[in-house]
């Protein structure tokens, strides 16, 4: 039927009685596997033995189920070396990032005619190595079977292997006869150096003088190959591939429609999930009526008075306003206890006109209530009874207790119904759960990445953890009462920016404007109410104790208030919130 000579694959002229009547994606499919089988086989590193092999004769059979079994018989005119060595390829790569994986059974060796006295057989990721003693024989014989080599190709079953490979001896002339349970479709033969295989001296079948697929060549190099190629139809032999897919950073991340639709599924839910999350748990409560805490309250034509409302403290709506009790609201505190008369806070002489301010704080005598976080802060700051303590000294005491007053506020505004929960605590447990949750997405992540083509969805995984953290610094959310105070705040905000001073009563405008300031130095306006302040200064004598809350150096005057107070909170909040 087939009878050929010359070079096979589209290498050179086609072959002639139909034999290179092969279509582009057969010859692709050939191509690439002898390219992968060269690639294996060229980088074997093979040792060139002593001797050389006068003939290599393969006498092969294909099974019914694709198995195909080789028994090559290797003769040596002269001296045989020591140890025969072949290396069977079982893996090649294909094109797409992907490869054919074989699996070498059966192996078994005849030297002289009588079964080896041993077989050393290593097997390695993408070969297998077998090394025979020879004992000067003349001859060796190889066998093994080969699973994997029967691959799909254009609707028909493909069998293609190198019956000579990975050999550490030349070889003189190499002849190949294949019994096959079916007639063939297709022959084709390669021969060479691995790396660029050409055509085969001989190769044909289906005739009276080659009843079966014969392959013959000559004169091949320790190393090189002939590799036989042979089509069958799909319904006589079946294909018994094991085709593979290689890790590739494309392929893990995929984003061919299955993936990417994955991908995009997993973004919605997960985006829904926050979505529904932050609305249950995160979302205050719906706009309601202004609840104030404090307020500019009319006491006459043109004159106002700054009232507070249910004792609610700077501190606590700093808190509400933020959800966090921030340094700003603790100082704000440590100023609301001195107007109020629990604290003394007395600014010291400077040392020369440049050396820093310092500040001391003194216990006063006082009868008002204090809240638990108020009476832990008044310990910290003045902890001895009547002793001034400088504020500078404090930063390793107060330190320690910032926790706890930190603490105790969150508890007050929770007491108070502004919040069913502590902020501190659900956002926290909620950001545990959010950090949780990316260690989860990362090694979800990887693994979907290493073992599948969906790392996209991994990375989705990644950032909708990433969302839950962020989702969780907006946590927990306000009750009613707790927005409504907050609407509240707004307002007083707003008055604080615009309330005029000037109708503030004159005789007790100092005592008004004091009492303020620690909610316009956690809500805005301190400015403005500082130099209100200072604008009550009208001479020029010194004014160090004119305020029973802040007392400055003998030469002080309510002038310097501003630059004074300014100095103060930023070296409060540096000072008793160094860690």
């Amino acid at each position: 039927m087939y009878a050929v000579r010359g070079d096979p694959l589209g290498f050179g002229p086609e072959p002639k009685d139909g034999v290179g009547m092969i279509g582009r994606t057969t010859r692709r499919v050939t191509a690439s596997l002898i390219a992968g089988l060269a690639l294996m086989l060229g980088s074997a590193g093979l040792a060139h033995a002593e001797g050389r092999a006068s003939s290599y004769t393969v006498d092969a059979t294909i099974d019914p189920d694709g198995a195909l079994k080789v028994t090559e018989t290797i003769d040596f005119a002269g001296a045989a070396p020591a140890t025969l060595v072949q290396e069977l390829s079982t893996r090649t790569r294909t094109a797409d990032a992907r490869a054919y994986y074989y699996a070498i059974s059966d192996i078994a060796a005849e030297v002289g005619g009588a079964p080896a006295a041993s077989i050393d057989t290593k097997v390695a990721a993408t070969s297998t190595r077998i090394s025979v003693p020879t004992g000067g024989a003349s001859q060796v014989k190889l066998s093994y079977t080969v699973r994997g080599a029967a691959v799909v190709a254009d609707d028909e079953t493909q069998i293609s292997w190198p019956l000579l490979q990975g050999l550490s001896v030349p070889v003189e002339t190499f002849e190949a006869t294949i019994h096959a349970p079916a007639a063939f479709t297709m022959i084709d033969c390669a021969a060479g150096a691995p790396a660029a295989p050409s055509g085969c001296t001989f190769y044909g079948g289906g005739t009276h003088e080659y009843p079966n697929p014969y392959f013959r060549d000559e004169r091949r190099g320790a190393g090189e190959v002939v590799v036989a190629i042979l089509r069958f139809p799909a319904t006589a032999i079946p294909a018994n591939q094991d085709l593979r897919d290689l890790w590739t950073l494309d392929r893990a991340f995929s984003t061919d429609p299955l993936p990417l639709a994955v991908a995009a599924g997993t973004a919605v839910i997960g985006a829904l999930v926050l979505w529904l999350l932050h609305r249950r748990v995160g979302r205050d409560a719906s706009a309601v009526a202004p609840q104030l805490v404090a307020s500019f309250a009319p006491t006459g034509a043109g004159q106002v008075s700054f009232e507070t409302v249910d004792g609610v403290r700077p501190g606590e709506i700093g808190t509400l306003a933020d959800e966090r009790v921030d340094p700003i609201d603790i100082t704000a505190s440590v100023l609301d206890l001195a107007v109020r008369g629990h604290l003394l806070i007395t600014e010291l002489e400077r040392e020369s006109a440049h050396a820093p301010a310092q500040w001391t704080f003194a216990r006063r005598r006082h009868d008002g209530p204090l809240l638990d976080y108020e009476r832990t802060l008044l310990d910290a700051v003045a902890p001895v009874q009547g002793d001034p303590v400088l504020l500078t000294n404090l930063a390793g005491s107060v330190a320690s207790s910032v926790g706890q007053i930190q603490s105790e506020l969150y508890e007050e505004v929770v007491e108070r119904g502004w919040f069913a929960r502590r902020p501190d605590t659900t956002r926290n447990r909620w950001t545990v759960v959010g950090w949780v949750a990316v260690a989860l997405a990362v090694s979800l992540t990887v693994a979907l990445a290493a073992f599948t083509h969906f790392g996209l969805a991994g990375l989705v995984t990644i950032a909708l953890a990433l969302g839950l953290i962020f989702v969780a610094q907006e946590l927990p959310a306000r009750t009613t009462s707790g927005r409504a105070v907050l609407a509240g705040l707004d307002v007083l905000r707003g008055s604080l920016l615009t309330q005029p001073v000037d109708q503030l009563p004159i005789a007790d405008r100092l005592a008004q404007v004091s009492r303020l300031l620690p909610y316009a130095v956690v809500l805005g306006g301190r400015e403005r109410w500082l130099a209100a302040l200072a604008d009550a200064d009208d001479d020029d004598q010194p004014d160090s104790e004119d305020l029973d809350w802040y007392h400055g150096p003998s030469t002080w005057q309510l002038a310097d208030l501003p630059a004074s107070l300014n100095s103060f909170v930023t070296t409060v909040q540096g000072v008793l919130f160094s860690r």
